[in-house]
C-alpha cells in the first residue's frame, strides 16, 4: 500500500535526522537496483553512494555513510538505520484492515483472545486457546486445541500450530500403533512463524518457542522441542522430537536435526546441515556429507575426523 508523504514527516515521525528538503514527497519505497522518482531508497553500502538517482528521491542511510554523502542531495540518517528501515517497511506496507478481522473464521469454546488482534479468513481457532494482544494469524491458519500464544506473534498464511505429533510405536508384526499427543504447544511473545509451518504440539510436554524466535516457511518443529530466545531458523529445516535448541542460534535452510540433540547458546548451523549430535560450543558447524551405504558413511566419516591430525603428523602445509 503506497502512503504519500513529506520526508520532513518521516524524520519526525521515525526520529531521523534530516538533510535536504523537508517538502519532498515519498510514494514508496524503491531499491537502489530499480529505483523510482519520488521513493525512499535505502542504501546499505558505500558502493552505491553518489550514483545517479531519478529526481526527488530521498535516500536512508547510515549516520557513517552520511559523512560521504553530498550535501545537495535529500537523504534520512540513524546511526540505527536498519531498525529504522525495518520500521518504515511495516509503515509503507500494511496489508489492507479489509483483508482482516477481529474474530477467527470459526472459534472453538472457552477461547481467549487479546485487544488488537487480527484473523484472515478461514482461520480456525480450536477449543481452550489463549491469544495475546496484538497477534496477528494470516489466512489457513490452525491453532489446534490448548495451544497457548502469546503477545506480538505474527503467523503467516497456511501454518498449523498444535498438529498431532509424530509418535508412533511398531509392533511385532510390522505394523504401527499411533501414540496420543497430550500437550500442546506454547509459543511467547514476538515470535514470527513463516507460512506452511508445522508445530507439533508435544507428547505429554510441551513443545515451546520462546520469545523473539523467527521461523522461515516451511519448517517443522516436532513433538517436545524447545526453540531458545531470538533464535532464527530458515526455510525447509526440519527439527525432530525432543531437541533443545540454544537461545541466539542461527539455523541455515534445509538443515536437518536428529532427535533428543541440544545446542548450546550462539551456535550458527550451516544451510543443508545434518546435526547427529550435541553442539555443545558456541560457534559455527557444517555437516554436509553424500549419502551412502551407512556402514560405509561411517568408515568415511572416521577417516575425515582424522584427516586434520593426520596432516599435522605428516607435517603438511595448510591450504
Amino acid at each position: 500500500m503506497n502512503k504519500k508523504l513529506y520526508i520532513g514527516s518521516l524524520a519526525k515521525k521515525f526520529d531521523l535526522k534530516l538533510n535536504g528538503d523537508p517538502k519532498i514527497v515519498v510514494n514508496s519505497i524503491s531499491s537502489v537496483e530499480f529505483p523510482k522518482p519520488n521513493s525512499l531508497i535505502f542504501i546499505s553500502d558505500k558502493k552505491y553512494i553518489n550514483r545517479d538517482f531519478p529526481d526527488n528521491c530521498c535516500f536512508l542511510i547510515s549516520n557513517e555513510l552520511a559523512n560521504l554523502m553530498d550535501k545537495k542531495v535529500n537523504y534520512l540518517s540513524s546511526a540505527d538505520v536498519w531498525q529504522k528501515f525495518s520500521k518504515i517497511t511495516f509503515f509503507f506496507n500494511k496489508k489492507e484492515s479489509s483483508n482482516f478481522h477481529t474474530l477467527p473464521f470459526f472459534k472453538g469454546s472457552n477461547v481467549s483472545i487479546g485487544v488488537n488482534c487480527s484473523f484472515g479468513t478461514n482461520v480456525i481457532i480450536e477449543d481452550n486457546v489463549a491469544i495475546g494482544d496484538n497477534t496477528v494469524i494470516c489466512n489457513n491458519v490452525v491453532i489446534s486445541d490448548s495451544c497457548i500464544i502469546g503477545e506480538n506473534v505474527f503467523i503467516d498464511s497456511g501454518s498449523v500450530i498444535g498438529s498431532e505429533g509424530f509418535g508412533n510405536h511398531r509392533k511385532d508384526n510390522g505394523s504401527w500403533s499411533h501414540i496420543c499427543h497430550l500437550g500442546k504447544v506454547v509459543i511467547h511473545n514476538k515470535v514470527s512463524i513463516g507460512s506452511n509451518c508445522c508445530i507439533d504440539r508435544g507428547t505429554i510436554d510441551d513443545t515451546v518457542i520462546n520469545e523473539g524466535v523467527i521461523i522461515d516457511n516451511l519448517v517443522h518443529i516436532a513433538h517436545n522441542v524447545e526453540i531458545g530466545e531470538y533464535t532464527a531458523i530458515a526455510a525447509k529445516t526440519g527439527i525432530a522430537g525432543s531437541c533443545r535448541i540454544g537461545k541466539r542460534n542461527l539455523i541455515g535452510g534445509m538443515v536437518g536435526i536428529i532427535d533428543h540433540i541440544k545446542t548450546a547458546d550462539d551456535v550458527i548451523i550451516s544451510a543443508t546441515s545434518t546435526v547427529n549430535k550435541d553442539l555443545k560450543e558456541p560457534g559455527t558447524y557444517t555437516g554436509i556429507m553424500p549419502i551412502s551405504k551407512h556402514a560405509i558413511w561411517k568408515r568415511i566419516a572416521l577417516w575425515i575426523t582424522k584427516l586434520d591430525k593426520m596432516a599435522k603428523f605428516l607435517n603438511l602445509k595448510k591450504i
